[in-house]
């Protein structure tokens, strides 16, 4: 019989570890944050058909939640969001420090809102630019939906770019510094589309047809476009999303 006791602590210290919130696992699965705090207190576990999910958030195997071997698998596959602002530079010059970083925190908060609606889990702000995933059942949907209603909520010009594929989840930086990052070329192609919806879409949403495969009833797209991105080997066939 499994120790629930134990099974909690494995799942909260390899969460610490990777720098995630209780929140960031339960929007990752789709579960209630209070799921999370119980599995973690050991008061009890999660379905079954949860575990697989659950261990590749974490980068562990099932065996290593259970208590078997500690294999660690940190590369899964996920849809990557990345928002920025179309003229985020000129704000900077006209605005002062102190009231840039405002309009920043204002945007973030807007765009963090709609990522968080669709369960996306949200890593690093640069600025206005917000970087993100969307794991589990059907995370292409829910990254588009959330574009569209991060789109719909600002009072900003964003861009955003969205990319289907394999990344990594780790922690990086300084050990007491470090803080959950995602890399791998599926970010690059997210980075990249968001720029590419700047400059050639009216909606400034574009996504790869990786995102947009199955979708095609769900939103209506245009300017279908093979791209070759600087640093990516292959061309990118990537698509506006009209809002």
């Amino acid at each position: 019989m499994m120790n629930l006791n134990q099974f909690g602590t494995r799942i909260r210290e390899r969460r610490e570890k990777c720098r995630l919130k209780q929140s960031d696992v339960a929007a990752a699965l789709q579960v209630s944050p209070q799921a999370v705090s119980k599995w973690e207190r050991g008061e009890n576990a999660p379905d079954i058909s949860l575990l697989p999910a659950l261990g590749t958030l974490l980068g562990v195997s099932v065996d290593w939640l259970l208590g078997a071997h500690e294999e660690h698998r940190d590369l899964f596959e996920a849809t990557v969001l990345f928002s920025g602002v179309q003229n985020a530079r000129e704000m900077s010059e006209t605005l002062s420090p102190r009231d840039f970083a405002s309009w920043t925190n204002g945007v973030c908060y807007q765009v963090t809102q709609a990522v968080l609606q669709y369960d996306g889990v949200p890593i690093k702000y640069n600025g206005p630019g917000i970087l993100c995933f969307f794991s589990g059942i059907e995370h292409q949907k829910r990254a588009v939906l959330a574009s569209l209603c991060a789109k719909a909520s600002s009072t900003t010009q964003l861009k955003i770019g969205m990319a289907t594929g394999t990344i990594y989840l780790g922690t990086i930086g300084h050990p007491e510094y470090a803080s959950p990052d995602i890399m791998g070329e599926t970010v690059s192609i997210a980075r990249l589309t968001a720029g590419w919806a700047a400059g050639n879409t009216e909606s400034g949403i574009a996504a790869t047809s990786l995102v947009l495969a199955n979708l095609t009833n769900l939103v209506s797209i245009d300017s279908e476009q093979q791209v070759q991105f600087t640093g990516i080997s292959q061309p990118i066939t990537v698509c506006q999303i009209k809002c």
